[in-house]
């Protein structure tokens, strides 16, 4: 399967998902720079310009971001880029390794302050269970964004994806051609999962994979489950917080995550290899939201249209991730056409769960899995 196919793929199958499925102290400076409300703006067409935007955002000079690890899709250099185009803008790093969840709860607890959060970045299950927190905002590039991976009001949009996968220390275990292979003796103690699978997204999908890959389908994660406790029952499941670190130390030599966060991991172990299984492959896109209480409401949207700009698009490429306008940009010839290709290939089943069948595996997932795995 081509890397442009596998793109199509992905978005062709969370097309399913979407289908079925108060203001801080530097607010003056920034009405003085726009006549436009920030905190009601849709587009950008009601600042009137993107130079009008940016003049509104420098105003307020600070950005809330949250949950967004530096080694994370090439996060770090997508939020340096950003502090290089505007340096009047200090960006706030909250809670790197925060989960979607705890974005929220963060949004909640600081709901009224200058230290909420001004954006979001979330799993797709935690974005449709909280859209009555976000605003709505449309970016320049909105119609480029296939309809199937953004909601119709603009509450959130997809912005990069890609594979669950398999990584793994190549000198220490063989290429694992099946799930099952991990249940094996020589995985002792060794395999982990990015997250608790109730409240991160990367670990919700680890047992999503299993599911899928063990027999079932989205409509119930109960195989998902069974596979995790049955590699628990074996001694074979790691239960520790996967990082560079824990990669780089040996840790955590085989984990499942997100195929372009496995790949950056060869940069902590030169050893280390990435696997999709073959048969049913499991994908997702990671959201993009503006928190309707936004402290730095145009600072929010500055940082939504950067995120879609091709420079922004082309470090998630950088970061081994598939960029949401990937097939819009290498029409337009402004892709990087060698990292393009370079995409590790793409299942040739892909599936993604609805809304419906996330709510149902969240809650299953709250009923079961600390039972299951101890």
């Amino acid at each position: 399967m081509s890397t442009r196919r596998g793109i199509a793929a992905l978005a062709a199958a969370a097309s399913i998902t979407l289908l079925l499925g108060a203001c801080s102290s530097g607010q003056a400076d920034a009405d003085s720079a726009s006549s436009t409300d920030a905190a009601t703006a849709t587009s950008l067409a009601d600042f009137g310009s993107l130079e009008d935007l940016e003049a509104a955002a420098k105003a307020e000079g600070q950005l809330n971001v949250i949950a967004l690890p530096r080694d994370w899709a090439n996060y770090g250099a997508v939020l340096d880029a950003f502090a290089a185009k505007y340096p009047e803008i200090t960006i706030n790093e909250a809670s790197p390794d925060a989960s979607s969840a705890e974005e929220i709860q963060a949004a909640e607890t600081n709901e009224g302050l200058d230290t909420a959060p001004d954006v979001f970045d979330l799993g797709l299950t935690v974005a449709l269970e909280n859209t009555d927190m976000f605003a709505e905002y449309k970016v320049e590039q909105w119609d480029a964004i296939p309809d199937e991976l953004k909601d119709p009001d603009g509450l959130f949009t997809g912005d990069y994806g890609g594979y669950m996968s398999i990584g793994y220390d190549s000198s220490k275990f063989d290429e694992p051609e099946a799930l099952e292979d991990l249940l094996g003796d020589e995985y002792r103690g060794s395999v982990a999962i990015n997250g608790d699978p109730t409240q991160a997204g990367a670990a919700f999908a680890a047992v999503g994979l299993a599911t899928v890959q063990n027999g079932g389908d989205l409509d119930d994660f109960g195989p998902g489950i069974d596979f995790f406790s049955e590699l628990n029952a074996a001694g074979n499941m790691l239960k520790l917080d996967v990082t560079s670190a824990t990669v780089a130390s040996g840790e955590t030599p085989v984990v499942f995550d997100w195929d372009y966060l496995n790949v950056t991991h060869a940069a902590d172990n030169p050893d280390w290899k990435v696997k999709i299984l073959p048969g049913t492959g499991y994908a997702g896109y990671y959201n993009q939201a503006v928190n309707k209480d936004a402290p730095h409401p145009a600072a929010a949207r500055l940082w939504q249209e950067f995120l879609y700009s091709d420079e922004a698009q082309n470090l998630w490429l950088a970061g081994g991730a598939r960029p949401v306008l990937a097939d819009a940009m290498a029409e337009a010839g402004t892709i990087d056409q060698e990292l393009f290709e370079a995409l590790p290939e793409a299942p040739t089943e892909v599936v993604v769960p609805t809304s419906d069948q996330s709510a149902a595996a969240g809650e299953l997932l709250g009923s079961e899995w600390a039972a299951a795995v101890g």
